[in-house]
Formats: structure tokens, C-alpha cells, sequence
């Protein structure tokens, strides 16, 4: 059963500077024994963490609820579920990826053999942003078990029971010299990217990943950073106005749009603004009820200042859809603007959260396609080509942007972490999916009581109707 919406106040305690420093110490002293480098002891460290993650299953759900008002269901499709998925494909492939690779030998170097040998790089920081605490500090470390390496874990503050539940599950099951977990705030995140870790993993913005790289680059430590974005969603006059309406409802309210690849800001085509109005309206009540307010699908804000920041959007633009909020739940209706400037706020920055602005492509003398292109372009420079290249002849576009991470867990998460000895990588979290008449979802295997109870697979994994 359900609890009661209430935001309980934690405070975490920064752990020490001091205590940060011996627990890297003690990591890099014990990778130099060489223990993590057996396939066979990564293989039960796996085994053991998905153990953790299935006897501390409910925990993690209760605190998710407790941070962030995500119901089990979606707590277990977009997190916990994500997770284990990580763990199993692990381990079946991981003797596969340790295993050295033969190489052709150049005949500069003729007599010898060639090989690829892959090495762990050592200690491993992960730090992991609130929206998906689980999911986004989990999914890392089983590429760093896969990879041989040690990790040490910084959740976010802005969920503090859900940090301090992975601590207490990380804790049961790993010893601190090899997997641990450190708390606090931005000042123990400033003292963690100035110590000399082997790799770090981020996972947050542009701005703060600034800040990272920056600290990291004195000591020349490899980066992968995976960051947010805005992430368009764009519709012709010909695209099917159900199914995109359907699709952008949902990814934009999983999370209540706390998501980095969540729809952003609409690109449409003035013919089919209304009826998009409408089949939105219309697909929030299918998502939802009547009442999205009392639906225990709907997450909130997690925190006062996201909710005044989402809010402030609301001022940016004419409410075609929603508008409504209430401060002391954190709770703000998923909202559709018109109108909006170009220089708004909303359509500069990530919005992060269930405001959707609206931008009509109406110049006469121009294609819409050409429209679609130039405005993207302002963005990301290299979006057109990209655009482009995914064009069906029969129109552009709707947006089912979570459907493809939903589908399959995404593979930035352990790849980039896995035995490379000079890797920089980053990851930005945009995307414009094509589709109204290109394609159907394909259907995705997941626990029947999810089919039946999860409006989200339900509605937007596996349809049954024409609209998708």
C-alpha cells in the first residue's frame, strides 16, 4: 500500500576530508594486490551486488517514494529494473570483455606477437545526480566491477534518504577498501575531483561538469561525463498527432520531466498546433485521470528550489494546458506554453521538469523541414546533419524519447569505464526521435504485473492501438 506524500527533512553529514583521503588510500593499496583483476572474483562481486539490490529491493523503493514521490512501479521500470539488467548482462559478458584480443603484427615488429590487453585503471569515483539516485550511481559501478576497478560512490545530497539506503545496502555487502560510500555536499564533491582517482564518472550539467573537469585536469585524471540538454521534439503537419501527443505526454510527466533526455520544447507545424493542444490534454487524462494530482504514478520536485524554478517558467509564456501547482507538495501540473521568446529562460536552459514550451514554425516562404533545421542549429551545431539523415519522406516527426532507454539499458553507463588507460568521454543526453508513420515501438519483455499495473509500459511500451 501506498504511504502518505510527505517530505521528511535528512540532513546528511559531509563525511571528513580526512576520512576521504584514507578511504583512497586503502583502495589503491588494495588494487595493488591485484585481487580484482580474476574474472572469477568480479564475477562474485557482481553476484553480490545483485543480491544486495534484491534484499534491499523494498528499501530502495520506500525511500524513492519518501525523496521523490516515485510509486513502486516506476521506481522499479526506470530504476531498480535498469540496474539488475546491467548486472545480468554483466555477467555474461564480462569474461568476454577481460579476455585479451589477438592482433595482427606489423612486419616492423615481425617474429612477435600482437595483442590488445585490457587492464583495469585503478580507483574509480562515481557521482550521481538526484533524478535517478539509484539507477545513475549503481549502473557505473557494475562497469567498474566488470572492469576490475575499485569505486568509491557519491550520491547526491538533494536525496538524502535515498543516500543514505545505497550507503547502508553498499555497506552490507563490500568491504570499504574495495566498493564505498561518501556523503555530503559540494564541498566534499570539490575535495573528491582534486584527489588523484584513476578515473571519475559525473553524471549532471554542462556548468557543474565545468567545474569537474577543471578540478580533474591538474592530475590528468580521464573523465566521463554525462550530461543534460535540451532535447526537441518536432511535428509536421502529416504526423500522427494521437500517437506523438501520447508520447510526449509521457515522457515528459515520467519523473514529472526530471529526466535529462525528457521532451524539452515542441517544434510544430501551425496547421496542427490545436488538434496537438487537445490530443495533449486528452492523453494526460489517459496517463493520469482526471485528477493528475491524486495519481501516485506523479512524482514531485525534489526539492523547494526546483519547484520555484519550474514554477517561474510558468511566467514566460501563454498556459494552453495546466499551469496549476501547489508548494507544499511539490507538486506542478504538467503544462503546456505558447508564445514564448526566444530568449526565454524555458527554451535556454534545461527545463527539468512538466513545462513544455510550444514553438510555432509558421514562415510561409520556407519548408518546414528547413525551419525545423534552422532552428535547431542555434542549439547543437551538428544537429542538422543528424536531422537530416533521419527525415522519413512522409514527415517528420513525434517524439517518443524514453521509449529507446526504456527498452534497453543504456550502454554509455559501462562501456566507457570499462579497461582503457587514456579515455575522455562526453555523453550529451539529447535526442529527437522520428516516427509518427516510420515505425511501430517494438514490444519489450517485462514482468506481466507491470503490464497489467504499470501505466507506463501499458501506454507507451507496448501499445495495442493504433495512436501507439
Amino acid at each position: 500500500m501506498q504511504k502518505e506524500l510527505r517530505f521528511r527533512p535528512l540532513k546528511l553529514e559531509n563525511t571528513l576530508a580526512e576520512r576521504l583521503d584514507a578511504i583512497l588510500a586503502s583502495q589503491k593499496q588494495f588494487f595493488l594486490t591485484d585481487a580484482t583483476r580474476d574474472v572469477a572474483f568480479r564475477k562474485h562481486q557482481l553476484k553480490a551486488l545483485l543480491q544486495a539490490m534484491e534484499s534491499h529491493e523494498q528499501d530502495l523503493a520506500d525511500v524513492l517514494w519518501t525523496d521523490l514521490h516515485k510509486s513502486y512501479e516506476e521506481a522499479y521500470l526506470t530504476e531498480l529494473s535498469l540496474v539488475k539488467g546491467e548486472i545480468r548482462d554483466a555477467l555474461r559478458h564480462v569474461k568476454g570483455w577481460a579476455r585479451r584480443e589477438r592482433k595482427q603484427t606489423p612486419v616492423t615488429l615481425l617474429g612477435s606477437r600482437s595483442y590488445i590487453v585490457k587492464e583495469p585503471l585503478g580507483a574509480a569515483l562515481i557521482v550521481s545526480p538526484w533524478n535517478y539516485p539509484v539507477q545513475l550511481l549503481l549502473s557505473p559501478l557494475v562497469g567498474a566491477i566488470a572492469a576490475g576497478c575499485t569505486a568509491v560512490l557519491k550520491p547526491s545530497p538533494y536525496v538524502p534518504h535515498v543516500a543514505r539506503a545505497i550507503e547502508k545496502m553498499i555497506h552490507s555487502a563490500f568491504d570499504e577498501q574495495y566498493i564505498a560510500v561518501v556523503q555530503g555536499n559540494r564541498e566534499v564533491n570539490a575535495h573528491l575531483f582534486t584527489q588523484k582517482y584513476d578515473l571519475i564518472f559525473f553524471t549532471g550539467s554542462p556548468a557543474l561538469a565545468r567545474t569537474v573537469a577543471a578540478a580533474a585536469a591538474p592530475n590528468l585524471t580521464p573523465l566521463v561525463l554525462e550530461l543534460g540538454g535540451k532535447s526537441p521534439c518536432i511535428i509536421s503537419r502529416d504526423a500522427n498527432i494521437a500517437r506523438a501527443a501520447k508520447r510526449i505526454a509521457w515522457g515528459k510527466t515520467l519523473n514529472a520531466g526530471q529526466t535529462c533526455i525528457a521532451p524539452d520544447y515542441v517544434l510544430i507545424h501551425p496547421d496542427v498546433k490545436e488538434a496537438f493542444v487537445q490530443a495533449f490534454d486528452e492523453a494526460i487524462r489517459t496517463l493520469h485521470g482526471k485528477d493528475i494530482r491524486a495519481d501516485k504514478h506523479y512524482v514531485r520536485m525534489v526539492s523547494d528550489k526546483a519547484f520555484d524554478r519550474v514554477t517561474g517558467y510558468l511566467q514566460e509564456g501563454t498556459v494552453r494546458y495546466g499551469g496549476h501547482s501547489d508548494a507544499s507538495e511539490r507538486f506542478i501540473e504538467p503544462t503546456l506554453l505558447d508564445g514564448v521568446r526566444a530568449d526565454a529562460d524555458v527554451l535556454t536552459t534545461e527545463i527539468f521538469g512538466p513545462v513544455l514550451p510550444i514553438v510555432t514554425l509558421d514562415d510561409p516562404g520556407r519548408s518546414f523541414s528547413d525551419q525545423v533545421v534552422d532552428y535547431v542549429t542555434r542549439a547543437r551545431s551538428r544537429w542538422p546533419s543528424i536531422i537530416s539523415e533521419r527525415n522519413p519522406k512522409d514527415g517528420i516527426l513525434c517524439a517518443a524519447l524514453l521509449q529507446a532507454a526504456v527498452a534497453s539499458t543504456t550502454r554509455s553507463c559501462t562501456l566507457p569505464i570499462r579497461p582503457c588507460r587514456s579515455a575522455v568521454s562526453a555523453i550529451p543526453a539529447w535526442a529527437a526521435t522520428i516516427a509518427a508513420k516510420a515505425s511501430r515501438p517494438s514490444r519489450t519483455a517485462a514482468p506481466s504485473w507491470l503490464l497489467r499495473r504499470g501505466w507506463i509500459l501499458r501506454s507507451a511500451i507496448c501499445p495495442t492501438n493504433s495512436s501507439g
